[in-house]
């Protein structure tokens, strides 16, 4: 079994920067895909940034250039550096694994990001 804690985000102004922070706990494999997912109000949750086996990451394209996400497997951890945010970046983000070897996904509580003045 897998668990995932979220923690940072918060309200930030815009065009600043924040750091999402994400501890697992349980068997997760270094070919296992984490990631960020986030969802705003009356919207579907979306892939945010991934990264997978050997360090293979992937951005969703209004993220690309600003947010950075990174990994240490021998922690369990994942994080994600958000940079010149923007009010569309509001929303609740999820850290997501998925494991290969059962094909199962699982997910933090979320964290509250809210870009505002």
């Amino acid at each position: 079994q897998v668990q995932l804690v979220e923690s940072g985000g918060g309200l930030v102004q815009p065009g600043g920067s924040t750091r999402l922070f994400c501890e697992g706990s349980g068997i997760i494999f270094s070919v296992d895909t984490m990631g960020w997912y986030r969802q705003a109000p009356g919207k579907q949750r979306e892939m945010v940034a991934t990264i997978g086996n050997g360090g293979r990451v992937e951005y969703s394209d209004s993220v690309e250039g600003r947010f950075t996400i990174s990994r240490d497997n021998l922690k369990r951890t994942i994080s994600l550096q958000m940079n010149s945010l923007k009010p569309e970046d509001t929303a609740v983000y999820y850290c997501n694994v998925h494991q290969w070897l059962h094909n199962s996904d699982y997910w933090g509580q979320g964290t509250q990001v809210t870009v505002s003045s």
